[in-house]
């Protein structure tokens, strides 16, 4: 929820007044800090700003809107639920809240439920538009004569609240949570009453349990046993037979009526285990690359033995399930289908982390002309890394952002002086929002015990009076940190700043749960597995959340500092936020899968993700570069889950240009670098067609020129494979893999990947194998340490003799290895399917004359008819087009154990282009089955060769 200058996003506020009424005193807005020490750093106590504002637009302490009973220390923001506490439109109950399957409202008399699922599309599939699933009430439960004047919140749990009412006389306590089909009751001074929208319509009726049908949705009511349900009109009462608890169930559509009451007999064995708490856990392990989540409910039985309950999962859960099978009905919503299971006290998911970067390795301009042009815009990006548009704290991270990049990607080529300038820039403007001197009312930080919340000064968008976009803001702060902390460990310490940056962390994203000054996740919806931006929530359509990389921006950063700092708690909140934003972001802003959107939306794509839909918008801005764009940046190596589908990013890409009428004309340079996440050579293309373009506010061109360059070299992402270490990534370009790991420490890291692919990183390094061999970074800040090799050998640049590598890489022998070339089942004569390839780069060769030379070791064992064809291609300036293509006839191979030799006397069987000097140069070869139904060993490292006409 933040737009780029010089847009604004709309928020709920009254406008800034001059003083603050708290506890009846008048507080200047501008009165000067008074601060609190972390480390060598500070925040203030005392207001600088405004503060958060609730009922009336007046500062208030949330804890008014409590009952005693609820949990002490910070109350929960940027929720589901958050509109009950904030009152924000309503000073005595909420706008809906959409837990999903059901949504709820609140007012006097008792609980509405919504079950509803059709929905309102608005808008045009080239336009703005927007799918909602709007409130529409089947349902309200309450207690005879309930008139409360204002519901209050008697408890909360992970993804659980509990709504209370009072008027004196009645009272009625509510337990309603994403993913719970039930809602659970006590009540007090009356009859349960359920008034319905319409004559209900009665299909099952036996003593305490009663299921009926109203606006097409079934819903059942349990009371006690011995109690009994009395329906007259639009109203069902129970007496609870004096028991004062009950529960009320929806279900799933079901195709028959046996179905349904076979359904309704399942869910009454967990009726009244009522769901009291739930609890989220989650393990990385690193060696796997895997998180596992867990789950876990916390249920009272308030009669019978029963401990388990009823559960649905969002797509993003059921999907990654484990050790669970849901059943077959079920739960349509505005996620898209929900799958129950049943009897349970938990479930798991699991996850692969894929891994992130601190910046792409200069694989593809690290040498030659390529260099040159981004050294040149290094250059001019020196004098100004921040470029800040503005002092309040997005612009501000903004700035770090621009200048964390710059500071990276100088790094890796040895522009120590632009990397110190950015690094520089970073360190001042960090230490000087971390210092809350006396008298100082700008640039520094609040903390505020009432709503339990850090607030940075100037704020904006509503971070400070709504508590909006914490995460959005912050991630920047800590990025940039990380990128600091990095080469100038000792300001990252506990005793030097490094406190202050864990603050901003647990202000946004508290991953203890034993601190109490800030709520556990603040800005993380545990359930739906993604933020939320909005602190209060008060809106019809529930909370929203625009843009979800800043999101993922935040997750990353917690990577990145944990990592760098040692800290993996932190580094583990991260992993646990990251992969599973990742996980929803595929399905509820791409719906990559095209599953989860209303078919008649017509879009691939959300600007925002709303409670109860979605729509192709944004807050300040109707261009579709933007609506898009802002799902989209800022791009970094943390960005990379952006490429974990290749084919949809070029789905995405072509719906911009279309709703566009053309390529993008703003924002290029962030959609250029999602575009090549897809086709690195398009987006290569794009760059260079369009030198003129305005860079985004938070990018630079060096930035975006590395970007690009290099994933037109690596490729797209491979999720197949994982790396051991967080901060390792595998990028696949024509079936050769390049294996890429950063390393921010002081000693040498081996990182082993799954494929058992390994990659000795030095220390402050980052480097490659495989297709690419590369290493390059100086996190010591003085002379590059030294290297060790790694483990696949790199080519030398200078040496036309090339052996084919373990991994896909063209260099110095190694140990001898073999690789499976695959079998043809089919005429493949021409043409490579399933190859193997290996790819040198950085070559730079006088052309000798003559032609390619070649020995092969194949062995086809006693496979009859397999024949196995060599291409080999010539790109001579590293630019991703080949300029010579030679495919050669294929060799068939015998049916004799032992290896043949398939050599360049085969002859070629077409050529195109010339050969030249390579100069930055690239050369692939390709191995593949042109022919038979049985796989061949192709023997590698000190084996086959390639000759290469050069000297």
């Amino acid at each position: 929820m933040k737009p780029p200058v010089p847009y604004r996003r709309w928020a709920l506020v009254a406008g800034t007044a001059l003083a603050l009424l708290v506890g009846g005193l008048t507080i200047p807005l501008t009165r000067a800090a008074e601060a609190a020490p972390v480390g060598a750093g500070s925040y203030t106590t005392t207001p600088v700003g405004p503060l958060p504002s609730g009922c009336g637009q007046m500062s208030t302490n949330p804890r008014q809107f409590v009952t005693a009973n609820a949990p002490a220390g910070a109350v929960p923001t940027n929720d589901w639920w958050s509109s009950l506490l904030w009152k924000r439109l309503d000073c005595a109950y909420s706008e809906p809240l959409h837990a999903h399957p059901i949504s709820y409202d609140t007012f006097g008399d008792g609980l509405g439920f919504s079950a509803n699922s059709t929905p309102a599309i608005s808008g045009t599939a080239t336009g703005v538009g927007e799918f909602h699933f709007p409130y529409v009430q089947d349902i309200r439960v309450g207690v005879a004569g309930l008139a409360a004047p204002v519901v209050r919140v008697d408890g909360w749990s992970d993804w659980t609240v509990s709504p209370y009412w009072s008027d004196g006389a009645r009272t009625l306590r509510a337990t309603i949570g994403h993913g719970l089909p039930f809602a659970y009751f006590q009540s007090s001074g009356g009859d349960a009453v359920i008034n319905t929208s319409g004559a209900p319509e009665v299909w099952s009726s036996s003593g305490a349990t009663l299921g009926f049908r109203v606006n097409g949705h079934d819903y059942v009511a349990f009371a006690p046993s011995g109690a009994s349900w009395t329906v007259g009109g639009s109203r069902i009462s129970s007496t609870l037979a004096g028991r004062g608890y009950f529960s009320v169930a929806l279900l799933p559509p079901t195709g028959s009526a046996a179905e349904r009451a076979s359904l309704a007999a399942t869910y009454a064995q967990y009726a009244h285990a009522h769901v009291t708490g739930t609890r989220v856990s989650y393990v990385y392990d690193p060696a796997t690359s895997g998180l596992t989540t867990t789950y876990a409910f916390t249920t009272t039985a308030r009669e019978g033995t029963a401990t388990q309950t009823v559960v649905s999962l969002y797509p993003h859960q059921w999907k990654s399930l484990t050790g669970s099978t849901p059943i077959t009905p079920t739960y349509p919503s505005a996620r898209g289908r929900m799958k129950v299971l049943t009897g349970v006290t938990q479930f798991r998911t699991a996850m692969k982390f894929q891994g992130v970067l601190p910046e792409l390795p200069a694989v593809g301009d690290g040498s030659g002309a390529d260099l040159a042009t981004l050294t040149g815009h290094l250059a001019a990006a020196r004098g100004n890394p921040m470029d800040q548009r503005g002092n309040d704290t997005y612009w501000t991270g903004k700035g770090l952002g621009r200048a964390a990049r710059l500071a990276e990607v100088a790094d890796l080529v040895n522009d120590t002086a632009t990397r110190d300038s950015a690094l520089n820039a970073i360190r001042t403007t960090l230490t000087d929002w971390f210092t809350a001197s006396s008298g100082k009312t700008s640039r520094v930080f609040y903390y505020d015990a009432n709503w339990g919340t850090l607030i940075g000064y100037p704020a904006s968008y509503g971070s400070d009076q709504e508590l909006n976009d914490h995460h959005f803001h912050y991630g920047y702060y800590i990025a940039a940190a990380a990128t600091l902390a990095k080469f100038d460990p000792t300001w990252a310490s506990a005793s030097r700043y490094g406190g202050m940056v864990d603050l901003l962390i647990r202000d946004a994203n508290n991953y203890r749960r034993d601190d109490t000054r800030f709520p556990y996740l603040r800005d993380f919806d545990i359930y739906a597995g993604h933020d939320w931006a909005s602190g209060h929530g008060s809106f019809g359509a529930g909370n929203n959340q625009e843009s979800s990389s800043e999101g993922m921006n935040f997750a990353n950063a917690l990577i990145q500092w944990g990592q760098v700092t040692g800290d993996t708690a932190v580094r583990d909140a991260g992993i646990f936020l990251y992969t599973t934003q990742a996980a929803a972001i595929q399905e509820y802003w791409f719906d990559s899968s095209d599953q989860n959107f209303p078919s008649a939306f017509g879009h691939s794509t959300v600007g925002m993700v709303w409670g109860d839909g979605g729509a192709y918008a944004t807050w300040f801005s109707g261009e579709p570069e933007m609506i898009q764009g802002i799902n989209l940046l800022p791009v970094t190596g943390g960005h990379l889950y952006l490429g974990n589908n290749p084919a949809y990013v070029r789905t995405n890409y072509a719906e911009l240009v279309r709703n566009n009428g053309g390529p993008p004309t703003v924002w290029q340079d962030i959609l250029w670098q999602f575009q090549a996440l897809g086709d690195g050579d398009a987006a290569l293309a794009n760059l260079r067609a369009n030198p003129g373009y305005t860079p985004e506010e938070g990018e630079s061109r060096a930035h975006t020129f590395h970007w690009i360059r290099n994933l037109a070299a690596l490729g797209t992402v491979d999720t197949s494979v994982t790396g051991n270490h967080p901060l390792s990534a595998v990028f696949s370009r024509n079936g050769a893999r390049t294996y890429v790991a950063s390393n921010p420490t002081a000693a040498p890291v081996t990182v082993t990947f799954s494929n058992g692919t390994t990659l000795t990183v030095g220390a402050g390094r980052t480097a490659t194998t495989g297709a690419y061999t590369w290493s390059g970074g100086n996190a010591t800040g003085g002379t590059p340490p030294t290297t060790p090799p790694p483990t696949t050998p790199p080519p030398t640049p200078g040496n036309p003799t090339r052996y084919l590598l373990p991994g896909g890489g063209l260099g110095a022998a190694g140990g001898a290895a073999t690789v499976t070339v695959a079998a043809a089942n089919g005429n493949h004569d021409g043409t490579p399917t399933n190859a193997q390839v290996f790819t040198a780069t950085g070559l730079n060769l006088a052309y000798a004359g003559g032609q390619t030379a070649f020995d092969l070791f194949l062995d086809a064992d006693r496979a009859v008819g397999n024949g196995v064809q060599l291409r080999v291609s010539y790109d001579l300036t590293g630019n991703g087009s080949w300029e010579r293509v030679e495919t050669w006839r294929y060799f068939a191979t015998d049916p004799v154990p032992g290896y043949e030799h398939y050599t360049q006397s085969a002859g070629l069987a077409s050529a195109t282009g010339t050969l030249g000097a390579l100069s930055n140069g690239t050369v692939r070869v390709e191995v593949w089955s042109a022919i038979g139904s049985n796989p061949s060993t192709l023997g590698v490292g000190n084996q086959s060769v390639l000759r290469l006409p050069y000297s």
